[in-house]
This record gives structure tokens, C-alpha cells and sequence, in this order.
């Protein structure tokens, strides 16, 4: 038994058969199938239609979103079904323990399953699907999204997008642009086909992340199934990369697969691959002095590293800066490096230390404000002196998690966190080895903080519907208490976070791969 296989979440002795444990694998497939279809019809009365799609002509979403009763049934059954999705993928876990031969097919059963209902639900946790049939028009009346908003576009509303980013310029690559523009001209902007179009990208994604993830994983020695399990098959991936339709599938997706083809010695596959995760979203660029690293190869001299990084940035840039060529937007993409957008979320570390830094700066009679801004900045200055120190130290069989923990520490430290933000470097750390104390519980409670976050925040009821009591307060009561039933009530999900006490949580876990790459002869 590898090691990675004993560090599964424990559910009492493990002494049935192979083809017992699939099986009870299956019930919370089903489950989550369950919990998958529940999201998909609360969706039809509080997800996010735009005012131009048919569908709100419909007489079942008329029903469903003018009567009190349908809007607050759609909003239990949506956070109901978020919250059994959360149980079903404990379990699998749980009932996969072991991770026996076979397990890696469950578990891409599960994503797969889970998966269909959640393609057909009207887009839920985000409306940023929208912003991208604005950002395709754009591209095809011959605007620059770099430098105007979906705002100087006729009828920008009528497609779903949100207000607030409605003058926004894009963050996001060329490539990305490059595929709004080809799902725009194909659907003529009609929002329903379009986000289905955007949901079949963010699903090549999804497919890369499920075939690279275990292949990746296997290559530091730590079980694949597992590796696929918790960082793709968790519920908030799923939401936020099917059902969201979020265009940052495609960017994990394509980073996976180019880090694995680099640490195989293929380098310049990986780095093209990289390059194209580079061009849908940016914040990849910070991988590739790593993907040099692996190029470099085991024991390189510094000499050799210094020129492999200068090939992976020229042949890198140099594609980037082709392709901006051929469509006119040069590297207006790399405004979203320079220029980061402003705020904080209050559920970051930076947004919600920096918070407390005002609360104390004015309590003292200083600037508080201006305090809060210095410390922000300097926890994102600590995240550039991490991912540099990750460059220069460690070993050279840890390249890897190396960069998965250099690309946590620029999201973790970053001002701004969207929920979807964790998946970016999950994968890599879960293909690297998680270990089966603070380590894992911790993922299970960020998996279900964001998605109880999502399930209130982004709700979408019209204006004129009376409500006395707001969907967003019943989606939290409900979401809290099913939390507290996991964390107290379930005898089975109880035990992730309790079993060996506090050793469980602090001490090192059962024997754990060594993160170490096996690198191919």
C-alpha cells in the first residue's frame, strides 16, 4: 500500500472486498447525482437569466420566480443540493478508503455524474459568464477590451452581465478573447447558447484537470484517485467551473497539463501549454520559472538554470506577443500584472487583517485607512518574496510543490479572493501529497465555507417580488445548519474532523509521500 492510500478519511475498519467498497463508493455518487439535480432545478428560480433570454417567457420560470413560494422552494432546493453535494463528496471519499484499484474510475464516475446536471442549470454562484458574450462583442465590432467595457455596447444589459464590471476593462489573455469572439459570432449573442458554449470550454478544462491531476500525481508517488478526488471532484470546483462556466477551467486545466508534460521532459510542449493557460488568464506567467526548472533538469548548474529560464520566457512571450500581433491588442493583457483591481474581499487574510489594522490605526487617532492599504501591500510584497525564494531554494525533486505553494501564497496573500481562486493551485498541491491531518481538514473546511458563501451571496430574485424574509438569509440558515449537522450531528462526517484528536489535526498523519518528483529516465 503506497503511502497516499492510508491517508484516506477514516470510516471505521476497512474489511470488505474491492468490489464491496465500489460499490458503496456508488450510493454517494448517487447522492451527489441527488444533490447535483436539486442545484439544477433551484437554479430555474434563483439563478442568473438574462433579461434578453426566452427563458424568461417561459411559464414555468414565471411561475417559479414571481411567487413567493417558488422563489424561496428554488432557493432551498439549490443550497439543499449544494450542501448534500458537499456530503456525497465526503463520503466518496470516505467509502473509497484505501483507494483501491478501480478507485480512480469511481471517482471520475462521480465527476462526470455530478457534473450532467449542473451543465444544464441556468448559471449560479457567478453571472461572470455573461460579462464574457460582452467581452466577444467586443472583439467582433472591432474594440479593444483592454481599454473599453462592455458598457459602450448596445443592449450590454439585456445579456446578463453585472453592472458593476460593466465598464471594467478585461483581465483576461488574448486566447481567451480569441474564443469569446468565435462563441459570440457562432450564437449570434444569444445568452442561453452562448453560456452553454462557454460551459463546453470550461469543461475542456475540467477533462485536462481529470486526465493530468492523477498522471501528475503519480509521478511524486501519491495515489492519483485521491489526488483527483479532492482537488477536481470537490463541489466547488464543480460549481464554479461547470456550472459558473468560469474561463479559469480552461487556464488550470491547460497548467496542469503543461507542468506535467515539463516534469516528463518535454519541455516545450509544457511551455506552450503554459503559454496558452498564460493567454486565457495571466496569473499563470508566475509558473513558468518553475516549468524552467523542471526543463533544466535534476542537478542543472546555475549557469544552465539562468539560460533554460531565459528560453521558457522568450519562447513564452515571444508566442504572446505573435499572437497579439495578429489581432491588433499587442500585450494590453498585461495591464491585469501591473495594475491589479482595487479593493479587498473581507474574507481574505489581507482584506480581513487589514480591517482590523484600520479598526486600531483609527482607535489610536491615526490613518487608519491609509495603514490598511500599507499592510496589504506589504503582504502582497511577501508573496513576491516567496514565490522568489521558492525559485532560488529547495530541492530539485520538490519543483513542483515548490510552485503549487508559491501560487498559493500569491492567492492566499492577495487582497482579493474569489471562492473559485483556491482551485488554482489545489491541484498541484493535492498531486504533491496532502496529508491526512491539518492539511486535508483544512481543504474540507475552505471546500465548505465558499460554498455556503456562494450559496447566499449570489442569488438572483426580481426586484418587485415581496419577500419578508430575503433568500439570502433562508439560503444561510439552511446552508449553517446542514454545516452544523456535518460537523455534529453526522455520525459519519462528524469523524473527519475529530478523529485523533488534537494529534489529529497537529501531529504528522500517517506515513505520507515525500512531494518528491520521480524523474523519467
Amino acid at each position: 500500500m503506497t503511502a497516499s492510500a492510508s491517508a484516506a478519511p477514516p470510516a471505521g475498519p476497512h474489511t470488505g472486498s474491492t468490489a464491496t467498497i465500489e460499490l458503496h463508493a456508488r450510493v454517494a455518487v448517487v447522492q451527489g447525482v441527488i444533490g447535483s439535480v436539486m442545484m439544477f432545478l433551484g437554479s430555474l428560480g434563483t439563478g442568473w437569466i438574462a433579461n434578453g433570454s426566452p427563458m424568461v417567457r417561459h411559464p414555468l420560470i414565471i411561475e417559479l420566480r414571481v411567487n413567493v413560494w417558488g422563489v424561496y422552494a428554488c432557493t432551498a432546493l439549490l443550497t439543499l443540493g449544494a450542501m448534500l453535494l458537499i456530503r456525497s463528496w465526503l463520503r466518496l471519499g470516505q467509502r473509497l478508503r484505501g483507494w483501491p484499484p478501480g478507485s480512480q474510475r469511481t471517482v471520475t464516475t462521480a465527476i462526470v455524474a455530478w457534473s450532467l446536471p449542473l451543465l444544464f442549470a441556468v448559471p449560479i454562484y457567478s453571472r461572470d459568464v455573461y460579462a464574457y458574450i460582452g467581452q466577444g462583442r467586443l472583439m467582433l465590432a472591432g474594440q479593444d477590451p483592454y481599454t473599453e467595457g462592455i458598457s459602450s455596447l448596445d443592449n450590454w444589459f439585456m445579456l446578463g452581465a453585472d453592472p458593476e464590471w460593466a465598464e471594467a476593462r478585461t483581465p483576461y489573455g488574448p486566447y481567451f478573447l480569441w474564443i469569446a469572439a468565435a462563441v459570440v459570432k457562432i450564437t449570434g449573442a444569444q445568452p442561453d447558447l452562448s453560456v452553454m458554449l462557454f460551459r463546453l470550454v470550461a469543461c475542456v478544462g475540467v477533462a485536462l484537470c481529470v486526465v493530468y491531476v492523477p498522471k501528475l500525481a503519480r509521478l511524486h508517488s501519491v495515489n492519483g484517485a485521491r489526488a483527483l478526488w479532492i482537488s477536481v471532484a470537490n463541489p466547488l470546483f464543480l460549481i464554479s467551473f461547470v456550472a459558473s462556466a468560469h474561463n479559469d477551467a480552461l487556464m488550470v486545466g491547460l497548467a496542469v497539463a503543461g507542468v506535467y508534460f515539463a516534469a516528463t521532459k518535454h519541455p516545450i510542449i509544457g511551455i506552450l501549454l503554459v503559454t496558452g493557460s498564460i493567454g486565457i488568464k495571466p496569473i499563470t506567467i508566475l509558473l513558468l520559472p518553475f516549468v524552467g526548472l523542471l526543463w533544466a533538469g535534476k542537478g542543472a548548474s546555475w549557469p544552465r538554470r539562468f539560460l533554460i529560464w531565459a528560453a521558457t520566457a522568450s519562447l513564452s512571450f515571444g508566442v504572446l506577443a505573435v499572437s497579439g500581433l495578429v489581432d491588433g491588442l499587442g500585450l494590453g493583457w498585461t495591464w491585469a500584472l501591473l495594475d491589479p483591481t482595487p479593493g479587498y474581499t473581507g474574507y481574505s487574510p489581507s482584506g480581513f487583517l487589514g480591517q482590523q489594522v484600520e479598526q486600531l490605526g483609527n482607535a489610536l487617532g491615526l490613518h487608519g485607512d491609509q495603514m490598511a492599504q500599507q499592510f496589504r501591500r506589504m503582504l502582497q510584497g511577501s508573496a513576491i518574496i516567496i514565490v522568489l525564494v521558492l525559485m532560488f531554494v529547495g530541492g530539485d525533486r520538490k519543483i513542483v510543490r515548490r510552485m503549487g505553494i508559491a501560487f498559493a501564497a500569491v492567492v492566499l496573500l492577495s487582497p482579493i479572493i474569489q471562492p473559485w481562486y483556491i482551485l488554482w493551485f489545489l491541484p498541484f498541491l493535492a498531486a504533491t501529497g496532502i496529508k491526512d491531518n491539518w492539511q486535508i481538514r483544512s481543504i474540507y473546511i475552505v471546500i465548505t465555507f465558499f460554498v455556503v458563501f456562494g450559496a447566499q451571496d449570489q442569488l438572483s430574485v426580481w426586484p418587485f417580488i415581496d419577500l419578508r424574509v430575503s433568500v439570502s438569509q433562508v439560503a444561510f440558515v439552511i446552508a449553517v445548519a446542514f454545516t452544523l449537522y456535518l460537523a455534529l450531528l453526522d455520525r459519519r462526517t462528524r469523524t473527519l474532523l475529530t478523529h485523533g484528536g488534537w494529534q489529529g489535526w497537529f501531529g504528522p498523519g500517517p506515513a505520507q509521500p515525500s512531494t518528491e518528483l520521480r524523474w523519467p529516465s
